[in-house]
């Protein structure tokens, strides 16, 4: 009896693998025909003088008619993402860093032989042509191609046209695919890089000087965090990869540059969330005569700024919620914080409260040494589990404590606390900013209590930076600094779920491929 049972289809990647081949076999061809002719397979000689926005911009609602009596001649370059052959004529889709415009390719404009050539090219191919703008019957505006070119032959074929990318983890890993089939996601990157012109300007504009420091560093510091080691042969020591700029930055204050501000990349060895990437991007600025009211007071006026600049609005939207940057920012303290958000009541100012609450949420003795905490550390620690997540419109949080901001000025009524803030919106930290310790003396009493809490077990506590200290030693005027995180900033501005989507190449698992 005859098996009727239909083959199974072949896996995703027996047909890509398949495919791929075929693409392979057509480049052979391709090479051996040019060779034959003296050109080469992947020419870089054709330069195209239009783009396919501007175009559509300048003749998208020219009549037909107009269109035609004025012959305007154009040259673009693109990705093949469509195609329709239809006998004698066809239809063809180009996309470049702008959008995508229609060709329309005829066997007698261009000839029999270059027709029949782009009849076998494959969607993803980069083509070149030039022509004259015409409208369709349906009114779309095209090119009626005179000439037209295989710039590159694509190996590969793209994600299919309706569903492009799925997988989001492979979005990450392959961002180049990610970027050729997802118009938001060239959008959400163009945004980045116009919030980065705008905060240059901005800061400029505020007679901020941009400076540059170094990335490796043979101390880590600027933060409480745990670095990453890596080691330099020549001079024959470990370094750093930098955790923050910080103190580099207030180095160049002590030499007499009263505003700097650095954009920079930072690297922390911790874990990795949709609000955490190990490699990340902040700017922090420094400026002289300043303390931490007249920083927030910036930095307020800043983010209205690079809203506005970015997305034209100082109302925005995140995850289906308001976000008003319009309004003026609410400044509590982290006590007040705790009092306006949850039913601490009396029991926020309790350490043995404090403390019964915490092991409730899930902390330890072992992990969090609850018990050796002062009372503002502990305060700390239940704002981090209990209100950081529900302080969803702009909010500053002040007064944080000395103990676990050794590089802040203390309050001078309140030594316990700093001069210190962060700021909140949409339940995340979007920036850090103090009044500097300028006391030598007290900087290196406080770099020797990290010392001490380094050697008790606690590896995100800071190493003793003797030449900052020698620093301060000769003199530091009274400043202010800030740190703003950019990446969370572009999840908000450009209404992103997680960290990745707004970083063009995360860190992820290596797969070996």
């Amino acid at each position: 009896m005859t098996d009727t049972t239909p083959a199974p289809a072949p896996a995703p990647e027996q047909d890509d693998n398949r495919l791929i081949a075929e693409r392979r076999d057509k480049l052979k061809a391709i090479r051996e025909v040019q060779a034959a002719g003296g050109q080469v397979a992947f020419p870089n000689d054709f330069k195209p003088d239009h783009r396919a926005a501007a175009l559509i911009a300048a003749h998208g609602e020219t009549e037909a008619e107009a269109l035609e009596a004025q012959a305007v001649t154009v040259s673009v370059a693109g990705r093949l993402m469509l195609k329709r052959v239809m006998g004698k004529a066809s239809f063809a889709t180009v996309q470049d860093a702008t959008g995508r415009i229609q060709l329309y390719v005829t066997r007698d404009a261009v000839g029999e032989d270059v027709y029949a050539d782009f009849k076998k090219w494959d969607l993803g191919d980069i083509l070149g042509a030039k022509g004259t703008l015409m409208k369709t019957k349906t009114g779309e505006l095209s090119i009626k191609v005179t000439r037209i070119r295989l710039l590159t032959k694509s190996l590969r074929p793209l994600p299919d046209k309706f569903h492009g990318m799925q997988d989001q983890e492979t979005k990450y890993r392959q961002r180049y695919v990610d970027l050729i089939m997802d118009g938001d996601a060239r959008a959400r990157f163009t945004a980045r890089s116009r919030t980065l012109s705008a905060l240059r300007e901005f800061m400029t504009a505020h007679d901020f000087l941009e400076v540059e420091t170094p990335m490796l560093h043979p101390i880590p510091g600027g933060a409480n965090a745990k670095p990453f080691i890596t080691h330099h042969n020549a001079l024959e020591q470990d370094m750093y990869l930098r955790i923050a700029p910080e103190l580099y930055l207030k180095r160049l204050i002590v030499g007499g540059f009263e505003r700097v501000f650095e954009i920079n990349r930072s690297f922390r060895n911790e874990g990795i969330s949709v609000r955490h990437n190990p490699e990340f991007t902040m700017m922090e600025f420094y400026a002289a005569y300043w303390n931490y009211q007249d920083l927030m007071d910036y930095t307020e006026q800043l983010m209205r700024d690079l809203a506005q600049k970015t997305t034209g609005s100082q109302q925005l939207s995140y995850a289906g919620k308001p976000v008003d940057l319009a309004q003026p920012f609410k400044r509590m303290t982290i006590r007040e914080a705790i009092a306006a958000h949850t039913e601490a009541g009396a029991g926020a100012d309790d350490r043995d409260w404090l403390i019964a609450a915490l092991r409730k949420l899930g902390l330890t003795e072992e992990k969090d040494r609850l018990s050796t905490r002062s009372l503002p550390s502990l305060q700390v620690m239940y704002f981090e589990e209990e209100v950081e997540a529900k302080l969803w419109e702009p909010t500053f949080i002040m007064e944080h404590p000395t103990e676990i901001s050794p590089l802040a000025r203390a309050n001078d009524a309140r030594p316990e606390v700093t001069e210190r803030f962060e700021l909140y919106m949409t339940g995340r930290e979007m920036a850090n900013g103090f009044s500097e310790l300028n006391d030598a003396e007290d900087q290196a009493a406080r770099f020797q209590a990290q010392v001490n809490a380094k050697d008790s077990g606690d590896d995100e506590a800071m190493f003793y930076d003797a030449d900052f200290v020698r620093a301060l030693e000769y003199g530091m005027p009274p400043t202010g600094g800030c740190g703003i995180g950019i990446d969370r900033f572009m999840m908000l501005l450009t209404d992103s779920a997680s960290i990745r989507d707004v970083i063009l190449f995360p860190a992820l698992r290596h797969t070996g491929d």
